[in-house]
C-alpha cells in the first residue's frame, strides 16, 4: 500500500515538509522524509496526515514545542510511551500501533515516533510545559470524533448481545458491581467514600427515586432492596445496571459505559429477558446461556468476548 505524509496544519505560521512515498503495513502513517535535528529547532508544532486520513504529530516537534530541555528528550519520550493516561476507550498505557508508532529512517539520529492526535493531548496536559494549554486546546480540536471507538465493530455489538441475557443471572449483577467497586477504591486511594452517591448519579436511579416509582405504581416499597424494587419497576434496567458496572470495572469512560448499558437494556427488552437470582442454586427453568461468557463476567482473568474492548485499533 502506497501512502504520503502531508501538512495538514501547523501551529504558528507556515512549514515545508518534505514528503515521499513509502511502503506502509501498519494502522499508522508511513515515514516520511526525514528533516535533521538541527532543522527541527525551529519547527513549529504540526499535524501529519496521511492519505486515508489518519493525523499524528512527531513525538520530536512536540516536545521541543513544549519547550521541554533536549538534553532530556530520550528519557521523556520514554516516560510518554510507558505512562498510563486517560483515554477516551479507558484509562491504560499508549499501545503499539494504535497510540504511537516508531517513525523509521536512516537518517534519522534519535529515536521518534508518530503520536496520535489524542495521546499527544494527554501528553501535552500532563507534561510541566508553561504553554500546554494553548498546544493542549489545538490538538483537542483536531481530533477526530470519527476515530472513537464509539461506533462497535459487528463483533462487539453481538457480544453486547449476549452479554445483555447473560446479565438476566443476578449472580453476574452482582460480581459486575463488586469488580466496579473495586476499581472505584483502587482510583480513590482505596476509599469507597460517596459509592453509592457516585453509582447513583451514573445509574441516574436511587432507592428513593426507586421508592417513589413504586409509590406511583401502587406498590409497597418497605423493606424492599433496589434490586426487588427494579424487579417490580423495570427488571431490564438491572441487565443496564449490570453491563454498565462491567464497563465501569473495565475502567472504561462513563459515557461508554452507559451508552452499552443503554444498547443491552434494548436488546434485553427486545428478547424479553427475564431474570434469575441463581446465586444459591441455578433455577430449575434457566434458558440457554452463553456459559463462557457468563464466566468471564464473574472472573475477570478470563477474558475472551471481552478482549474485544482491549485491544481497538485507531482508524487509519
Amino acid at each position: 500500500m502506497q501512502q504520503k505524509l502531508v501538512v495538514l496544519e501547523t501551529f504558528n505560521g507556515i512549514f515545508v515538509f518534505n514528503t515521499s512515498t513509502v511502503h506502509c503495513k501498519t494502522g499508522m502513517p508511513p515515514d516520511d522524509k526525514l528533516i535533521s535535528t538541527q532543522n527541527l529547532v525551529a519547527m513549529e508544532l504540526q499535524i501529519l496526515v496521511s492519505k486515508k486520513g489518519t493525523k499524528v504529530v512527531l513525538a520530536s516537534s512536540l516536545h521541543l514545542a513544549l519547550g521541554l530541555p533536549n538534553k532530556h528528550y530520550a528519557a521523556n519520550v520514554r516516560h510518554w510511551l510507558q505512562d498510563v493516561y486517560q483515554f477516551h476507550d479507558g484509562i491504560r498505557k499508549p499501545e503499539h500501533f494504535k497510540d504511537f508508532a516508531r517513525r523509521q529512517s536512516k537518517e534519522v539520529v534519535v529515536d521518534d515516533y508518530y503520536l496520535s492526535i489524542e495521546l499527544a493531548k494527554l501528553i501535552t496536559l500532563n507534561s510541566k510545559s508553561k504553554v500546554k494549554l494553548k498546544y493542549a486546546t489545538w490538538l483537542l480540536g483536531h481530533e477526530d470524533p470519527n476515530d472513537r471507538d464509539s461506533l462497535l465493530s459487528v463483533e462487539q455489538v453481538l457480544a453486547v448481545l449476549e452479554l445483555s441475557k447473560v446479565m438476566g443471572l443476578v449472580s453476574c449483577q452482582t460480581a459486575c458491581e463488586q469488580e466496579h467497586l473495586k476499581t472505584y477504591e483502587e482510583r480513590n486511594g482505596g476509599s469507597a467514600a460517596n459509592w453509592w452517591n457516585f453509582r447513583a448519579n451514573l445509574l441516574g436511579y436511587s432507592t428513593e427515586k426507586l421508592r417513589e416509582a413504586m409509590q406511583q405504581q401502587g406498590k409497597k416499597a418497605d423493606g424492599k432492596s433496589q434490586r426487588q424494587m427494579l424487579m417490580q419497576v423495570d427488571k431490564h434496567e438491572m441487565v443496564r445496571t449490570a453491563v454498565i458496572d462491567l464497563f465501569m470495572g473495565m475502567g472504561k469512560p462513563e459515557q461508554y459505559a452507559q451508552s452499552l448499558g443503554n444498547l443491552a437494556k434494548a436488546f434485553a427488552r427486545e428478547l424479553n429477558v427475564e431474570i434469575f437470582d441463581d446465586r444459591d442454586a441455578a433455577p430449575a427453568f434457566l434458558p440457554k446461556l452463553n456459559d463462557e461468557l457468563a464466566e468471564e463476567v464473574k472472573d475477570v482473568s478470563k477474558r475472551r468476548y471481552l478482549q474485544r474492548w482491549e485491544g481497538l485499533r485507531m482508524a487509519s
